[in-house]
């Protein structure tokens, strides 16, 4: 009588080697984060205009300056706390001192299963101090991971 090899070893084999393949990892080469962005415009010509100067600093979060003195700026980017329904900022433009308020809602996004899921936000409305800031023009009340404008800054 003939035997045949245990096919135990070759099925374990057969197994592993599938496991093996269909566990790629893939990376995550998108943006992950939805920032509120705000280009700046001179007032007086209507032109984009970056500021000589920028300081942004969270309100209640004097510790963390997101720009320092930063200049070329174009566009600023702003973070939103996505479990608060308002964000404060300072902002500090060529030497003068502004207070931002963003109002908004937020919901979670799923960007692919590589990325993991992050939070968009819906703009209602905003207010602002007048001193450097003439006005802020809103361009779109969806802040995404999209390269693409929320407002304008006027000054």
């Amino acid at each position: 009588m003939k035997r045949f090899p245990s096919l135990l070893p070759l099925l374990l084999i057969t197994a592993f080697t599938a496991f093996a393949i269909s566990c790629s990892p893939e990376a995550c080469f998108e943006e992950t984060n939805s920032f509120l962005k705000a280009s700046f415009y001179s007032n007086s010509t209507k032109k984009q205009l970056a500021p000589d100067s920028i300081t942004l600093t969270g309100v209640n979060q004097p510790a963390k300056k997101i720009y320092d003195k930063a200049k070329g700026v174009q566009p600023a980017l702003f973070p939103l706390d996505a479990s608060a329904g308002s964000c404060t900022f300072e902002i500090r433009i060529n030497g003068m001192t502004d207070t931002i308020q963003f109002r908004y809602t937020s919901f979670p996004h799923l960007i692919s299963k590589e990325c993991g899921y992050t939070f968009y936000h819906s703009l209602d409305t905003f207010f602002y101090s007048m001193n450097a800031i003439d006005y802020i023009y809103k361009s779109s009340n969806s802040i995404t991971t999209a390269n693409e404008e929320n407002i304008r800054i006027f000054y």
